[in-house]
């Protein structure tokens, strides 16, 4: 499989995509009858994805308005072909891992053999693939079947950039026939996602502050700050000349700090991890103790629950012990 798209650019613009024609009878694509359809049940127990009801069937007559509710909900369309039935393979890992986000994620599940406009218009290079849908716009993350490992860490960063953009609305898991639900912001961190997109980085990170003040259990303002703060250390940064210094001397634990927050920024978070790992090994006393403090501080920036950085805990203790 090849590398996600670690900086979820290089969107496709779905705005001017026109009304398709409509779809041809189904035949073999299996699923609920009719666009946007799903059935009560779930898919993470090993059954018919179909099933689940985080689920809708995209087709070439309710695509446009598909494309247009992913500016309250982020989704995830897995474009297969019943023609070619092991492309729906994708679906049976992109489902689970979408119903372990409880609602915060839409599947389209889009058969390609059965929706001719969908796939004039999109013209994918392979099958299966996935593509996020959000506001609007369609973001390409991976081909073929993924792993559950790399899955997780491409829906994490998708959702965080679908947060950065305000789209914050949940699918009712237990309702299938209602619409998303928008999760309105706190004034705080609306405040912040806005300040993120106009680029004040000290406005963001004041906001998530005075947030943190009111509420120091806030997790998302928590991380919000702990995301500002790498995004300023990494500002107007050479990367290559980064590197260059970094290389020049394995022990130099400013310029290992500065790589592992381009990495982490960048999207290779295991690089980053392996690198301040490496500092921890060959260094004593103070750096020691300052390499091992920025890893721990970009623990926080990744998230708790992320299996890379459950791993890295695991790097990090055999070499401190």
């Amino acid at each position: 499989m090849t590398e996600p798209h670690s900086s979820l650019r290089g969107a496709v613009d779905l705005g001017a995509l026109g009304q398709p024609a409509p779809a041809p009878a189904a035949g073999g694509g299996a699923g609920p009858t009719g666009a946007g359809g799903a059935a009560a049940g779930g898919a993470a127990a090993g059954g018919d994805p179909f099933a689940s009801p985080v689920v809708v069937i995209g087709d070439d007559a309710s695509f446009n308005q598909l494309v247009q509710r992913s500016v309250s909900v982020p989704a995830l369309a897995v474009l297969w072909s019943s023609q070619s039935p092991q492309s729906r393979a994708a679906l049976d890992v992109v489902v689970p891992a979408a119903e372990r986000l409880q609602g915060r994620v839409q599947v389209v599940s889009i058969d390609l053999a059965t929706n001719p406009g969908i796939l004039q218009a999109l013209r994918p290079p392979q099958m299966p693939i996935t593509i996020g849908l959000l506001q609007g716009q369609a973001i390409p993350l991976f081909p073929d079947v993924p792993s559950a490992e790399d899955l997780d860490r491409v829906l994490a960063e998708f959702l965080q950039l679908a947060v950065k953009q305000g789209v914050t609305g949940r699918v009712e898991v237990g309702d299938l026939g209602a619409e998303p639900v928008e999760e309105e912001l706190s004034p705080l961190h609306a405040e912040a996602y806005d300040a993120v997109e106009r680029g004040d980085l000290a406005a963001a990170a004041a906001a998530f502050e005075q947030a943190l003040t009111q509420n120091p259990s806030d997790e998302d303002a928590r991380l919000g700050l702990a995301q500002v703060s790498l995004m300023a250390r990494t500002q107007g940064v050479d990367l290559q000349q980064a590197r260059e210094a970094a290389a020049a001397d394995p022990t130099d634990v400013d310029a290992a700090i500065m790589v592992a927050d381009l990495d982490v920024l960048g999207g290779h978070v295991e690089d980053a991890f392996a690198r301040l790992v490496d500092v921890v090994r060959a260094t004593q006393e103070d750096e020691r103790e300052r390499a091992k403090a920025h890893l721990l501080d970009l623990f926080e920036v990744v998230g708790a629950q992320d299996e890379r950085v459950r791993r890295g805990r695991t790097a990090l203790m055999s070499a401190l012990f």
